[in-house]
């Protein structure tokens, strides 16, 4: 079976980490050291995106092969 040729998943996975690395830069440059708590927030949001993106692929990979398993 052939693999598409874009994925959504990936693409958003590779979206919100630029979105959070552009936040993180973006609230050092105008908070200064103020920031510090934002960006953990944000890094805590990047890493939770992440995770529940990896976990959709997951089931959406698994569901493909079941439905290859049958047909």
């Amino acid at each position: 079976m052939a693999k598409p040729a874009f994925d959504i998943l990936r693409a958003l996975a590779i979206a919100s980490q630029a979105v959070g690395l552009i936040a993180v830069i973006t609230l050092e440059t105008v908070m200064g050291d103020a920031a510090r708590p934002w960006q953990g927030l944000t890094l805590g949001l990047m890493i939770a995106s992440a995770l529940v993106l990896a976990v959709a692929r997951t089931y959406r990979r698994n569901r493909q092969r079941k439905q290859a398993n049958r047909g």
